[in-house]
């Protein structure tokens, strides 16, 4: 189970961590996604320290597992806020795919780390 749970915190690590990378740097794709959710974007910056905070946590978890709980509870919550986003526009399951899936994710490692 434990090689398990390192590939699922590495995988929601390096996903999160590249999505706040885009969110902070304020990527052409970032910024339209904003756009499009009718969402200011100093909350696309907010959003980015989230996701970073939550994603530092978990690779801090390698050394202390304690550190996964949180990471992941907070990635899992930054996931839902995402899919309300989508909903709020009409968004189909198509564009809400991938952060229901790390959604998911986040929840089955901070059920699993527990």
């Amino acid at each position: 189970m434990t090689i398990f749970i390192w590939v699922l915190q590495g995988l929601l690590a390096a996903m999160f961590l590249m999505a706040a990378v885009g969110k902070l740097t304020g990527s052409n794709m970032h910024r339209g996604v904003f756009d499009h959710l009718r969402l200011p974007q100093w909350f696309r910056v907010v959003t980015g320290l989230v996701e970073l905070t939550g994603a530092a946590l978990l690779v801090i978890g390698y050394w202390q597992e304690t550190f996964i709980v949180p990471g992941s509870f907070i990635l899992g919550v930054t996931a839902i806020g995402g899919m309300l986003a989508h909903i709020r526009v009409k968004d189909g399951f198509k564009e809400m795919f991938m952060i229901v899936f790390l959604g998911i994710l986040a929840f089955t490692l901070l059920y699993l780390s527990r």
